[in-house]
């Protein structure tokens, strides 16, 4: 079956559902694509234990406020809920169950093999999100079933429960694999390896979240041409929170430097040390996955989106929801409606790329 739509957006998530809302209020037809059985179902994957460093006051998207105390952090469970409240409150068109298999443009329209047909379109925003592709560096040289450990990706672990138990080594400085370390030390001895040191900044300060700090900084929504931008971007991302901070002082949670090898289930690291381990989290974050996009100058050689503030240099192709696709939080709650209230009048009005200086 074959139909045409004048916007197809490719994911439902947070990004997705920013675009909708403004090109709802412009009256403009469009239709919202996600692989998922039910709204929010990406953020109900994710660990059991999980919780926004991001306050309420910082997690809604435009429109509509998250329920509950402003102040106070949501669940991952939560945030997926309000996507689907979002969806319903604003009666967005998604259509679940469909997963796109192509992106093509032929002549000036856009056509999409999906699991559910093929749709022909005007225009076409990808919203897919920042986590695509679980990456794990290429560093596990050779297994021995013998001293075979066990391992998983962040993306995978659900709670301290699926661990078996023993020396567990969490590899990754970001928010996920410190969360998980906090939480794992609990019943074993838990190592952190990270590649730099840790930067840590508290969730509240002088009574107000650090987010508020953040905006008022001018560092939160800086765009990657500003100075404050161009600073904020060179640095690695904070920590928020003391948990870690205070095991890691404590000494509860053991501290190592890069991986450079895993043979085994011995790990050598960048200081020429080495130990044995009986599990691995690789909290080693993710890759790039656009290689269903069939469209000749839409992306880099690396494989990567080319865009300006999410306007492709493909006429009537866009992206929303890339880290740093403006700003910090473009890829965030806190931030997405901002460059989803940019990018909807190029979307209405269908600007040529070399209008936007």
């Amino acid at each position: 079956m074959k139909k045409n739509v004048q916007v197809v957006i490719i994911g439902a998530g947070q990004a997705g559902m920013a675009i909708g809302y403004y090109l709802k209020q412009q009256g403009e037809s469009f239709i919202l694509l996600d692989s998922s059985k039910r709204i929010g179902d990406s953020w109900r994957r994710r660990y059991e234990s999980l919780v926004l460093f991001t306050p309420r006051g910082y997690s809604s998207l435009p429109g509509l406020p998250m329920k509950g105390s402003a102040e106070g952090f949501p669940t991952k469970d939560e945030v997926a809920d309000y996507l689907e409240q979002y969806a319903t409150h604003f009666q967005l068109p998604v259509q679940l169950n469909t997963y796109v298999k192509s992106l093509k443009k032929i002549t000036n329209q856009f056509q999409l093999k999906t699991s559910q047909g093929t749709i022909i379109a005007d225009q076409v925003v990808v919203a897919s999100g920042a986590f695509q592709q679980p990456y794990i560096p290429p560093i596990v040289k050779s297994k021995n079933p013998e001293t075979e450990l066990f391992q998983v990706h962040s993306s995978s672990y659900q709670s301290p429960a699926q661990i078996p138990r023993g020396s567990t080594l969490v590899i990754g400085g970001g928010n996920s694999g410190a969360q998980i370390a906090v939480e794992l030390v609990e019943d074993r001895e838990v190592t952190i390896a990270t590649n730099h040191p840790f930067h840590f900044l508290p969730l509240h300060f002088l009574g107000k979240s650090i987010f508020f700090w953040l905006e008022r900084l001018g560092l939160l929504y800086a765009g990657i041409n500003t100075l404050k931008g161009k600073w904020f971007r060179k640095r690695n991302d904070p920590i928020f929170g003391s948990d870690l901070k205070k095991l890691l002082a404590e000494e509860k949670v053991k501290l190592r430097p890069k991986v450079r090898q895993v043979i085994g289930n011995e790990v050598i690291f960048e200081d020429h040390s080495s130990e044995r381990y009986d599990n691995i989290i690789w909290s080693t974050g993710f890759t790039p996955s656009y290689e269903w996009i069939e469209i000749e100058g839409a992306l880099s050689d690396k494989g990567v989106p080319l865009h300006e503030r999410g306007i492709s240099p493909i006429k009537g192709l866009y992206y929303m929801g890339l880290p740093w696709q403006y700003q910090r939080g473009s890829a965030l709650l806190c931030g997405v409606g901002r460059d989803a209230e940019y990018l909807a009048p190029y979307i209405l009005h269908q600007n040529e790329h070399s209008d936007l200086n």
